[in-house]
């Protein structure tokens, strides 16, 4: 066992208030750690504090050598083999063949181009890779994302039977339930670490955002009452002084005396009063909330959106998928369902008109409809958000609220989204879709990188709007929720 620890501290980026300050951790290697806390709290960042490289204040420290997931590839044309040999040249193919084989994952897929491969194949790969290393501490930022839900329980299992610990990020309840046995959460002012899993720690914020919603209930009754009575003396104090001025027969001396005593009484009265205040409002406590999110959705009268008829895909000496058939009616939220490299993505290309492959097959949308995409890969976003908004022909308005709705805070308006942790530049993504005019909306696994609020408020929209969709995602709890019906491909 190798212990991490750390005292004092302070992180902040440039012009931003501080993601940690004074912090204080002790952590044990042994400890299969879930990393958790809404976007934007710190998350990748901390990961990047762990491994110096960032500036901070205070102290880190470990003789842990760490291994991050997901790792940079050098060339994705080249073979897969070829990219891990570049990242770690000490690696033997059999050991990282041994960590495939636990996963059920051919280690064919070794010698084949990296950029072939499905994003839940490249996980895979990159985690066998990251495990295959003796010697190093795992930090796995969001390896759930682009995996099916038979890749998520495969990788669950894999995780749950390692013998070594390992800090890992996900917004997958389910998929942390069944691997992590204690919780490090980034709240809005504190670090929370607790023994337990996901459910457990969920459980006890619940119990104690209910304490806390009652104490703030109560407490702003009394603000309440407290500025009335503030208001009332303060009344009292000025009718006296009216009564002065206003009163020209009776005796001055005997009402100004009476007036500055009441000024005084009030005087004093609000001070008294404006601290009473000060206290209540200093003991508010600040608890997640959840607002409703918007849509521009256009009214159609086409009841076919998109007719999909026989439609086959396929790379050289690959099929994606084969005699296709699909139709979107308004109103209809439709779950694409199955297998990472079944060809789900590839089918929003062509679409689209961007499938690179072979095609054969009918595809026909509704005349004059416009289609808004929520994309797996969005790194192409970049600049400043009124440059995107321009861009992208969106009101900036609009966009910004949108943004502040998922949770994004107005000291991150002013970062490039080049710059902006993964699950922000998700919201711009998101965002700009949902701001878009649009009959009809393509969302490639709209979940990845946001975290559970996040989910829920988009879950709520589509219940309370649905809008016409095609869907890929393969999280459970979202497709039970949303889908009037499930194609599996």
């Amino acid at each position: 066992m190798e212990p991490i620890t750390i005292n004092n501290l302070t992180f902040a980026y440039p012009g931003q208030t501080p993601l940690f300050k004074d912090c204080d951790l002790n952590l044990s290697s042994n400890w299969k750690l879930g990393l958790l806390g809404r976007n934007g709290r710190g998350k990748t960042t901390f990961f990047k504090l762990l491994q110096h490289q960032l500036e901070y204040q205070g102290q880190v420290q470990t003789n842990l050598r760490f291994g991050y997931y997901p790792f940079a590839v050098t060339d994705p044309e080249d073979f897969v083999w070829n990219n891990l040999s570049n990242m770690a040249p000490h690696l033997e193919q059999w050991q990282v063949e041994r960590e495939l084989n636990l996963m059920q994952t051919d280690p064919a897929l070794l010698w084949q181009p990296f950029n072939t491969l499905s994003g839940g194949e490249q996980t895979r790969i990159m985690l066998a890779a990251l495990f295959a290393q003796e010697g190093l501490f795992p930090l796995l930022d969001e390896p759930t994302n682009h995996l099916d839900q038979a890749g998520r329980t495969l990788i669950a299992q894999y995780l749950k039977h390692k013998k070594s610990g390992f800090i890992i990020t996900s917004h997958d309840q389910t998929f942390l339930d069944q691997i992590i046995d204690h919780t490090l959460v980034i709240e809005q002012h504190q670090l929370v670490l607790a023994k337990g899993n996901y459910s457990n720690y969920f459980a006890q914020k619940q119990r104690r955002d209910s304490t806390a919603i009652n104490t703030n209930e109560q407490l702003l009754k009394d603000i309440h009452h407290l500025k009335q009575l503030r208001q009332t003396k303060q009344q009292w104090a000025h009718q006296a002084e009216n009564e002065k001025k206003n009163n020209s027969h009776a005796d001055k001396g005997f009402i100004g005396a009476k007036a500055a005593k009441m000024m005084k009484k009030s005087t004093i009265m609000k001070v008294r009063l404006d601290k009473a205040i000060e206290e209540r409002q200093g003991l508010l406590q600040e608890v997640e909330k959840i607002v409703p999110l918007t849509i521009n959705l256009q009214p159609t009268h086409h009841q076919t959106l998109l007719s999909i008829d026989k439609l086959s895909l396929s790379f050289p000496g690959r099929c994606l998928c084969n005699d296709l058939s699909i139709k979107v009616a308004n109103h209809e939220q439709i779950v694409l369902c199955g297998n990472n490299g079944t060809g789900k993505s590839s089918l929003f290309q062509a679409i689209l008109g961007d499938f690179t492959g072979t095609q054969d097959g009918q595809i026909t949308i509704g005349s004059k409809l416009k289609i808004s995409v929520v994309r797996q890969n969005y790194l192409d976003n970049h600049g400043s958000l009124r440059e995107f908004a321009e861009n992208n022909k969106l009101d900036y308005d609009t966009f910004l609220n949108l943004l502040r709705k998922l949770g994004m805070a107005r000291t991150t308006f002013n970062v490039p989204i080049e710059q902006m942790s993964m699950g922000q530049q998700k919201k711009v993504e998101l965002a700009r879709s949902l701001a878009q005019p649009a009959h009809l909306y393509l969302w490639d696994e709209p979940l990845n990188y946001l975290d559970t609020y996040n989910q829920e408020q988009i879950i709520k929209l589509i219940q309370e709007v649905r809008p016409p969709m095609l869907i890929i995602e393969h999280d459970k709890h979202f497709i039970d929720h949303v889908a009037t019906r499930k194609v599996l491909i």
